[in-house]
């Protein structure tokens, strides 16, 4: 689909309403600082931005279109382009590339039969190569939708998409059995206490 293909966007009757207490948290004179959450209400709704969703944006706005246009982007969590159901994406940053990102990627590709960037010929799934996510002390990671999915290996990554492509949504989070950002293996510093109340 290409920006021909999305003709017009507006907010359904429910989005307007949410657009316009988003814009209402805003002091006068400064409700361009909801661009992002607008953004956001409008990917979730059509899928992704497209040059009609960015001028509508602008326009409730009163921002030019290429000002909306600067922050779609910048930030890799609006889709420029239509994306499937769902949308696999998966960190290649350092912190996941030190953590075997790699076999993650090609667990991923392999699972779905397409390369970075592709869609299933179905429309289900999207796979895309990206930045860092912020999870870096749980590496490797991907993201699907909106859920995390974190301390991945080949295999659990392919069996999340696995589960995907079953009807089934995975627990997101660590895969490994850890607490958050716990540290792995269990706690490394502070585990005498003993000697923390000895020195006072």
């Amino acid at each position: 689909m290409s920006n021909e293909d999305m003709t017009n966007f507006a907010f359904t009757p429910e989005n307007l309403d949410a657009a316009r207490k988003i814009i209402a948290r805003y002091p006068s004179g400064r409700q361009q600082s909801a661009v992002m959450p607008l953004l956001d209400l409008a990917q979730r709704q059509a899928g992704w931005v497209g040059l009609p969703v960015i001028e509508y944006i602008g326009e409730m706005l009163e921002m030019a279109p290429i000002r909306v246009q600067e922050v779609v982007t910048f930030y890799t969590m609006y889709n420029q382009h239509p994306v499937g159901q769902f949308h696999v994406q998966v960190c290649t940053n350092i912190c996941c590339l030190l953590r075997g990102c790699d076999g993650v990627a090609e667990a991923a590709r392999e699972s779905l039969g397409i390369g970075w960037g592709e869609t299933t010929e179905d429309g289900r799934f999207t796979l895309s190569e990206v930045e860092c996510l912020g999870a870096c002390v749980n590496a490797p990671m991907m993201q699907i939708n909106d859920d995390y999915y974190e301390d991945l290996t080949p295999e659990t990554a392919k069996a999340i998409i696995e589960a995907f492509k079953q009807g089934e949504t995975p627990k997101p989070g660590p895969q490994n059995g850890r607490q958050f950002s716990a540290p792995e293996g269990g706690p490394t510093t502070l585990k005498d206490l003993t000697f923390a109340g000895e020195k006072g």
